[in-house]
């Protein structure tokens, strides 16, 4: 029944159960996410009780009974769970439970707080004295274009008011005010416009022409502003952004009343602004405020005659290089987190995605096997460039022996504009030092075995270098199942320099359940005990181990403060 409920909704059925069932639950909630719960009220109560605040906060929470015999609306009333709870119960046969007031007015399931998608309510503290006069028989004058609300009795002459607008008109308690998403803002710049001068245009086109903040469903400009450092500043995190070609702009040229032969010679069309705002929100688009100019931004407005939810055009393109740490959700960032939330698609080898499982959503996967990289590295790219919010996972930090080189590497030999951004995570061989101790208290370095990019040449005069410069080696890609020689090799060359009880740290599957991590003596060390999931962490001459209380061994390498304590004595 789960996977019926789902599919009536146009959901995604996500099961959760024991100890997991509060976190997934209040994680939708606090991301905003609407929830369908199969499980019992009181449950559902106790465990969103503590994030609750204001009613107009609240995202979407129905509860149907686990056969689909009652569909109920608990929270969120005011952002749909009254449409979603009457989808349910019309697809599934189920019995619509509500203890809501004004949507009893509504056949289609709306409130008269809860306006279909495209509307908000602007002046909710005036609604609920607005409402009981509704309920007790009062009738209302629409202004504007509200079809959802025709079910309302009507009078020319009442004295309650509901107005549908894009404009920031002020209400109060006999005058609603229903804000339409119709318009889309246009914005062009010369290359190197800050953001505080496109926010400054922007906000004074909507305070001269009384523009409510709300009423916009899209900003937008030409596909070469891509990149463009002040548009992408502006609009980073807002998806209502927009990007044409100058071909589907030049469609829009009949309803351009500024067309200009520079900005033709620059972008190849003459127009931008003017242009991108009307072709962002339909054909119906009509020019209300022509290009306005600062020194180096224009922008000007559209409006359709409903409002637009879902912007033409293409969104920005953006890949975030996830660094998502060894493996346990406990040492990713807050911010690598972030960005596997806010990414349309995960990109990555089958093993890393499942590390971050924990974090999906609505997310596509796109699975690769191990090797590929330039593969796994294009195919993000390629996602960008249509317009998606890719998150490419690594391992570790993204950064170290992972994908970020590779994916600069490829739009230094093929430019684009889709945007970058780096996010660092815990290394294997941070990981590995603190959970043996401190062994990187000194200088160190890691070299990557691995001969398939790197000369075995070149990786034996890294190693002879590091050997003899006494730094702190840690070894990644020790061995595979075709390569067996390499480790034995370079602790051959490290033997001419190193005691027989410097500290060896053999540290295998970092933050995953199988986890281990020993410290064992140089002359002790068995290359057998290495595979390719393992990191080989070997100390200077000068690290150190010894055994604690707890019987547990631990490795550092002294930073010189010894010799301070000697000066000091």
């Amino acid at each position: 029944m789960p996977s019926q409920v789902a599919e009536a909704a146009g959901a995604e059925l996500i099961l959760a159960r024991g100890e997991n069932l509060v976190p997934a639950l209040q994680a939708a909630y606090r991301i905003g996410r609407p929830i369908i719960a199969m499980i019992a009220v009181p449950i559902v109560i106790r465990s969103l009780a503590p994030l609750l605040g204001s009613k107009y906060d609240d995202p979407p929470v129905v509860v149907c009974h686990y056969q689909a015999k009652f569909v109920m609306p608990l929270l969120g009333t005011s952002h749909g769970a009254h449409r979603i709870a009457k989808q349910i119960a019309k697809e599934l046969g189920s019995e619509f439970v509500s203890f809501g007031v004004t949507n009893q007015l509504f056949s289609a399931g709306n409130a008269l707080d809860d306006p279909p998608d495209g509307y908000f309510l602007s002046n909710y503290a005036d609604y609920k004295d607005f409402a009981v006069r509704v309920l007790d028989g009062e009738p209302v004058r629409i202004e504007g274009h509200a079809p959802w609300l025709s079910e309302l009795p009507q009078s020319p002459s009442a004295q309650l008011k509901i107005t549908i607008t894009h404009q920031d008109i002020k209400g109060s308690p006999d005058h609603l005010v229903f804000i339409a998403s119709t318009l889309a803002i246009g914005i062009g710049c010369v290359r190197g416009a800050s953001a505080s001068e496109v926010e400054e245009l922007i906000e004074q086109v909507r305070r001269e022409n009384n523009i409510h903040f709300g009423a916009v469903a899209a900003y937008a400009t030409i596909d070469l502003k891509e990149d463009e450092r002040g548009l992408r500043t502006e609009f980073r995190f807002d998806s209502r952004f927009r990007l044409f070609s100058a071909e589907e702009l030049q469609k829009q040229l009949h309803k351009v009343k500024n067309p200009s032969e520079i900005v033709q010679s620059e972008v190849g069309v003459a127009s931008v602004a003017e242009a991108a705002a009307l072709a962002s929100i339909g054909p119906d688009a009509e020019l209300i405020v022509p290009k306005t100019k600062s020194a180096r931004v224009t922008c000007a407005v559209a409006c359709s005659p409903i409002p637009n939810f879902s912007p033409l055009g293409r969104p920005v393109g953006q890949i975030w290089v996830v660094g998502v740490g060894p493996g346990n959700e406990e040492m990713r960032s807050r911010e690598a987190g972030h960005a596997l939330w806010y990414a349309t698609d995960w990109v990555g080898y089958g093993l890393y995605l499942d590390l971050v499982a924990d974090a999906k959503s609505e997310q596509i996967e796109h699975r690769f096997p191990l090797g590929g990289e330039e593969d796994r590295v294009r195919h993000a790219i390629n996602l960008a460039k249509q317009g998606k919010r890719v998150a490419l996972v690594c391992s570790g930090d993204a950064g170290i022996y992972a994908m970020a080189a590779l994916v600069y590497e490829i739009i230094d030999l093929e430019p684009c504009r889709i945007e970058v951004n780096v996010i660092p995570g815990i290394s294997a061989f941070q990981a590995a030092a603190a959970k043996a101790g401190a062994m990187i208290g000194h200088d160190f370095c890691c070299i990557s075995l691995s001969d398939l990019l790197t000369p075995w040449e070149a990786i034996e005069k890294r190693v002879t270098a590091a050997a003899e410069g006494d730094f702190v080696i840690s070894f990644y890609n020790p061995r595979s199942l075709k390569r067996r020689d390499q480790l034995e090799r370079a602790f051959a060359i490290l033997a001419r320099h190193r005691p027989a009880d410097t500290p060896v740290i053999i540290a295998s599957n970092l933050g995953r359940p199988e986890e281990k991590v020993r410290i064992v003596r140089f002359a002790e060390f068995n290359p057998d005990d290495v595979d390719m999931l393992t990191l080989v962490m070997v100390g200077s001459s000068q690290s150190k181990s010894f055994r604690r209380g707890d019987g547990q061994t631990y490795a550092y390498t002294p930073r010189g403060y010894a010799k301070k304590r000697e000066a000091a004595e």
